[in-house]
C-alpha cells in the first residue's frame, strides 16, 4: 500500500479510529495487525521474510544479553549479521545477478526443480527490505554494545520493525527512540492531528503535483536521451535532481504526519539538502538516518577517523561502495556511489589545506547542487548506456534537436514550491504556521487542495524510495 493511494486514504482514517477507540493495553496488537496489512498489500508472501528477520533479531539479542562469554556474544552477533545480510542478498541481489546471464537464467528458470525458485527471485523486489533489515540489525548491535535491552515481548518488538508510517522507507529508527513512544500511553491530542495534517497535506503536494508532474517528464527524456535538444538533456539532468528531492521529501513528511496522528515523533530524516556547501554536509541533510547508520555501525566500526590517512581514505571509499550497492543491484548505482566518494575526498583535501571562507558560501551550494545533479544521472539510469546518453546530449556531443513542451503552469507551480519550501517554512512547516491567523492557514490549505485536485501527475509514480 502506498501513501499517494485511495486504498491509503481508506485505510488509515479505519487505524486512527480503531487505535483511539481500542483500550490502552492493545492498541499495540491493532498497530501491528494495521502494519501487517499495509505492508502485506503488496505482496503478502513478503511477510514472511519481515517476520524471518525480526524473529532471528529478536532471539539473538536476548541470547546475547543472556550470556557474559564475549566469544559467545560475538558468535550470536555474527549470526545476526549474517542472516540479514543473507536475506538481503538472495532476495535483493541474487534475482538481479541471475538476470546478468541470460542463458544462466533461461536454464533454471526452465528447470523443473529451480523453476519456481528462480520465478520467485525474479519477482518483484520486496519492498522496504533493506529499511527493515538495517532497522533490527541496528538493534542487535546495540543490544551487543550494551546500550540497549533486549526486547522481552516478541510482539511488542515485531511492532517496533513494522510500524507502518516508516517501515518501507524509514527513517530506520533506533529500539531506543521508537519503541518507548509505540508503548507509551496516548491520548486524543487536537495539536497531533493539526501537525499530522499540515505535514500530511504539504507532503500529498510536494509528492503528488511535484514530484509526480516532474517524473513525467524525466521518464520522457530517460527513455530515448540520444532524441533531445543539449537543452532539454540539461533539463532533464536537473528535473530528476528536483524530482528525487520532491519525492523523498514528501515522502518523509507525510511519514511523519501519519505517525504524528499516533502520538509518535520519528526523527528528522531530510533537511534541504540543496543547501548544502558540500558533500559532507550534503549527507547531514539527506537521508539522515541512513548516514548516521552507516557512520555508527560501519564507518566508526572500520575506526573512522582515527586511523593512518591511507586507512581513512579506504574507510570513507568504502562506506560510499556500500551506500551504492544498498540501494539495488546495479553497476550504475554503484558508480553513484563511488562518484560522492571521490567528491568527499577531493572536497575534504582541498578545505583542509584552503580553509572554507564563510564568503563563498553560494559558490559552494552551487557547486554541490552541481555535482549531485551530475551523480543522480547514474542513480537514475537503468544502465550505463542511459546514462552516457544523457550526458552526451547535455554536452552536446549527441545529434538530436527535439524540444519537450512544458506547460507553463507546472513550471510555476515548482518555483512556488521552492520559494515556499526554502523561504516561507525556513525551519518547519508545523512551527511557521503557528504565526499565521486562521484565515491564512486555511487560504494556503485551500489552495493546496486545489492543486491537488487539478494539478497533481496524470500517473501516480510510485515513492522512489519504495524500490530499496
Amino acid at each position: 500500500m502506498v501513501f499517494n493511494s485511495i486504498a491509503f486514504l481508506i485505510f488509515l482514517p479505519i487505524v486512527l479510529l480503531g487505535f483511539y477507540t481500542l483500550p490502552q493495553k492493545v492498541r499495540w496488537i491493532w498497530l501491528l495487525i494495521s502494519g501487517c496489512v499495509f505492508y502485506g498489500w503488496w505482496k503478502w508472501e513478503y511477510l514472511g521474510l519481515l517476520l524471518l528477520s525480526s524473529t532471528i533479531d529478536y532471539f539473538v539479542s536476548n541470547s546475547i544479553a543472556a550470556t557474559n562469554n564475549p566469544v559467545v556474544k560475538k558468535r550470536w552477533l555474527w549470526l545476526s549479521i549474517g542472516c540479514n545480510l543473507g536475506i538481503l542478498i538472495i532476495f535483493k541481489y541474487l534475482g538481479a545477478f541471475i538476470m546478468s546471464f541470460p542463458n544462466i537464467n533461461h536454464h533454471l528458470f526452465t528447470h523443473p526443480n529451480f523453476g519456481a525458485l528462480t520465478q520467485f527471485l525474479n519477482a518483484a523486489l520486496p519492498v522496504g527490505i533493506s529499511f527493515y533489515t538495517f532497522q533490527t540489525m541496528s538493534y542487535t548491535i546495540d543490544v551487543y554494545r550494551g546500550r540497549t535491552a533486549p526486547a522481552k515481548h516478541f510482539g511488542k518488538f515485531l511492532l517496533f520493525v513494522s510500524y507502518f508510517p516508516q517501515l518501507v522507507a524509514g527513517p530506520i529508527e533506533r529500539y531506543n527512540a521508537l519503541n518507548p513512544q509505540l508503548t507509551k500511553k496516548v491520548n486524543f491530542h487536537y495539536q497531533n492531528f493539526q501537525a499530522g495534517f499540515r505535514f500530511l497535506i504539504w507532503g500529498f503536494f510536494i509528492k503528488m503535483v511535484i514530484a509526480d508532474n516532474l517524473a513525467g517528464w524525466v521518464d520522457t527524456i530517460y527513455l530515448n536521451p540520444y532524441r533531445w535538444h543539449p537543452l532539454v538533456g540539461i533539463f532533464g539532468m536537473v528535473c530528476f535532481s528536483l524530482q528525487i528531492y520532491a519525492d523523498f521529501h514528501g515522502y518523509t513528511l507525510i511519514a511523519k504526519g501519519v505517525a504524528k496522528f499516533f502520538g509518535v515523533h520519528l526523527m528528522d530524516n531530510f533537511n534541504r539538502p540543496y543547501l548544502a556547501k558540500s558533500v559532507n554536509e550534503f549527507w547531514k541533510r539527506w537521508h539522515i538516518s541512513l548516514t548516521t547508520w552507516f557512520k555508527d555501525y560501519l564507518y566508526i566500526p572500520l575506526g573512522g577517523n582515527k586511523t593512518n590517512n591511507i586507512a581513512w581514505v579506504f574507510n570513507i571509499l568504502i562506506v560510499f561502495f556500500i551506500s551504492g550497492v544498498w540501494h539495488g543491484a546495479r553497476y550504475t548505482f554503484i558508480i553513484w556511489g563511488a562518484i560522492h566518494g571521490l567528491f568527499y575526498l577531493i572536497e575534504h583535501r582541498f578545505n583542509k589545506h584552503r580553509g572554507y571562507k564563510p564568503q563563498l558560501k553560494w559558490a559552494g551550494q552551487c557547486l554541490t547542487f552541481a555535482l549531485v545533479t551530475l551523480a543522480w544521472v547514474f542513480f537514475r539510469a537503468p544502465n550505463l548506456k542511459i546514462a552516457t546518453g544523457v550526458f552526451s546530449t547535455a554536452f552536446g556531443l549527441g545529434d538530436g534537436s527535439d524540444f519537450l513542451t512544458i506547460p507553463w503552469h507546472l513550471g510555476v507551480l515548482v518555483i512556488f514550491f521552492f520559494i515556499v519550501d526554502h523561504g516561507v517554512f525556513k525551519r518547519n512547516i508545523e512551527t511557521t504556521m503557528d504565526t499565521w491567523t486562521w484565515e491564512k492557514r486555511w487560504l494556503f490549505y485551500s489552495f493546496i487542495i486545489f492543486c491537488l485536485i487539478n494539478f497533481s501527475g496524470a500517473t501516480a509514480h510510485p515513492f522512489i524510495y519504495f524500490r530499496f
